[in-house]
């Protein structure tokens, strides 16, 4: 008897240890989040850098209009925005009125994003395959001063939304430019993104008629609540807190106002398709695109001599200035970098999933296992099923953007336009893991796979636990061919490596991939688009390349740091938040520095200038 009770004494001490270990990570993931929360307050009022000097205005003007988190009505946001003024009142009262898409609305952009989505797979607007070779970008450039007649000439290695933004931002002030994309067929890869006020701002800086097209083919997602959800009922230790039902509200946060306070328009939702064919229709003279166009090397002829570029076809091309926006396993990064053979190659970075057959995926996985060691590329932690479906969710008139939050996984849902939703599920497990493939006896297996990790019936989950319904309501209308599957890797900051090196620079996911919680992916790629052109802009003599591309980094380098490093632990934090809601005080701690910090965070994302 004596020998059983100290064997069981010996296995309680074995789980309070696990359970301490777990609950130590849990407030490291705290103080962690203090800490930056913190250093952005510290660093808003100490460094150089003017994009972040200036939010020490954004802070004050936070604290002096005291947010209040849910704002649920357009009256509740209205009364909020006195002090905006009597004119800012009335724009807040406009923006702020959810108008319910009709039946043409809905049509509209579900047609205009499959016309965009034939467009691109047949490469209309890209140039032909078969060349005269009088293309500017095959005669060696010379070493001279910029004029008119004789503007910088910008290679952009990569099609996608980065790649096109800066050769609008380039082609804009009268910059030769030419993208080279390295997929067979210039495809929509993803779904719909949020082009967030911030972005919309640089584009009508970049061009007005892209900005203003852009607007009115998204839908605005800011005129209603966004925040956290709990995914099932869960209590706190010990009953040491409240006790949450699966669906409640733990974090609501307000888009629209930060954004009318800093003279934004409202985030808008567009499909990817639709944002490449603007920019190829409204930012880009025809035939800039060319696609199977994957750059194999490039060499530095000599300061303002430029540079030569080889592709894997063995075609060479020459150009001032060559700009890497070829995503996270950035070939032009790979070599700017001397990262070994095997860091590069095809795979997107973002959440949405890519527009590649199954086969192509299950390649994609293995690969960027193999990418992310040579590349200096974090995996999260997270693979990623994301798709698109035509539903009029129940939430639609209320709801914008929703993550209900679990164990080890979360389900987001933002609204796409056009009754659609378009949604995630973040799984924690391993890289390069794939689904088994479809047979007859198991035509769904992806399908099948989510609707029991987010059960909405008993017994629940592989956990227990008996989720939210809304999950299942988005899952079940969507097809499984739909759905897309992906390793979710994001980076650290360039700080030492930098952004640029010579007459080459490198912008977006091949600079800064970041975790997809704060939706500023392409918003800084935008950013970025913006700044490198102005740089460039300044130069009067081939010579002043290089000195225009480290300006260009170092007037980047401190926002998308900041960006990058929330991106990162707010991803962090949501994986642990079951863990953290466990223990008392913490869980309470972490919900009210999440609900407090977010008029700051967004208000430092959503400034008008960068």
């Amino acid at each position: 008897v004596f020998n059983k009770r100290i064997k069981a004494r010996k296995n309680r001490n074995e789980v309070k240890m696990i359970a301490l270990k777990r609950r130590s990570s849990c407030y490291h993931s705290t103080i962690s989040f203090t800490v930056v929360f913190s250093l952005l307050l510290f660093f808003t009022r100490t460094t150089w850098h003017p994009t972040i000097r200036q939010t020490t205005t954004i802070f004050a003007a936070a604290f002096s209009t005291s947010l209040p988190p849910p704002l649920r009505s357009a009256s509740k946001r209205q009364k909020n925005a006195g002090a905006l003024g009597s004119t800012t009142e009335s724009v807040v009262e406009n923006e702020t009125r959810r108008k319910p898409e009709t039946k043409t609305r809905v049509h509209q952009v579900r047609d205009r994003c499959k016309a965009a989505s034939l467009d691109a797979a047949n490469a209309i607007g890209c140039a032909s395959q078969t060349s005269d070779g009088k293309e500017w970008w095959r005669t060696p450039p010379t070493e001279r001063s910029i004029t008119l007649d004789d503007p910088i000439r910008v290679l952009v290695a990569g099609g996608g939304v980065a790649g096109l933004v800066v050769a609008a931002a380039c082609h804009s002030k009268q910059m030769k430019v030419a993208i080279f994309e390295q997929a067979s067929s210039y495809a929509p890869y993803g779904g719909p993104i949020q082009i967030q006020s911030n972005a919309l701002r640089a584009l009508e800086k970049i061009n007005p008629r892209v900005y203003q097209e852009i607007r009115e083919a998204g839908t605005v997602t800011a005129d209603r609540v966004s925040g956290l959800k709990i995914g099932y009922k869960k209590g706190v230790f010990l009953g040491l807190g409240k006790f949450y039902n699966k669906g409640d509200w733990l974090v609501q946060f307000d888009t629209l106002i930060p954004a009318l306070q800093a003279g934004l328009p409202a985030t808008v939702v567009v499909d990817r398709p639709v944002i490449q064919q603007i920019l190829l229709n409204h930012g880009l003279p025809e035939g800039t695109v060319r696609i199977k166009s994957r750059i194999a090397n490039y060499e530095e002829l000599g300061q303002g001599k430029g540079i030569k570029v080889t592709l894997e076809d063995g075609t060479v091309a020459y150009a001032d200035v060559l700009i890497g926006a070829d995503g996270i396993w950035s070939s032009v990064r790979r070599i700017m970098h001397n990262l070994q053979k095997g860091a590069d190659g095809f795979a997107a970075s973002g959440a949405a999933g890519g527009a590649l057959n199954e086969a192509e995926a299950r390649r994609m996985a293995k690969d960027s296992v193999l990418m992310a060691n040579g590349a200096n590329r974090r995996y999260s932690q997270f693979t990623c099923y994301a798709a698109l479906c035509e539903h009029r969710a129940s939430n639609i008139e209320d709801v914008s953007y929703q993550i209900l939050l679990g164990k080890d996984k979360y389900f987001v849902s933002t609204d796409g336009g056009g009754e659609r939703q378009q949604w995630f599920a973040l799984i924690r497990e391993e890289a390069g893991g794939v689904d088994p493939e479809p047979t007859s006896e198991n035509p769904t297996p992806k399908l099948n796979r989510l609707l029991y990790e987010f059960n909405n019936k008993e017994p629940g989950d592989q956990n227990g636990d008996v989720w939210d319904s809304f999950a299942h309501e988005l899952l079940l209308a969507t097809p499984e061919q739909n759905i897309k599957r992906r390793d979710l890797y994001d980076g650290s900051p360039l700080l030492l490596k930098g952004w640029a090196k010579g007459q080459v620079a490198i912008c977006g996911d091949a600079a800064h991939p970041m975790m997809p919680n704060l939706g500023q992916g392409g918003c800084q790629a935008t950013e970025d688009g913006f700044r490198l052109a102005e740089e460039l802009a300044n130069v009067q003599h081939t010579r002043e390349i290089e000195g225009a591309l480290n300006s260009y980094f170092l007037k980047r380098i401190g926002r998308t740091t900041i960006i990058q490093i929330l991106a990162q632990l707010g991803s962090d934090l949501l994986v642990d938040f079951d863990k953290m809601m466990t223990i008392p005080l913490v869980g309470p701690f972490f919900l009210f520095m999440t609900q407090v910090s977010m008029p700051f965070i967004l208000r430092f994302l959503y400034t008008p200038e960068f």
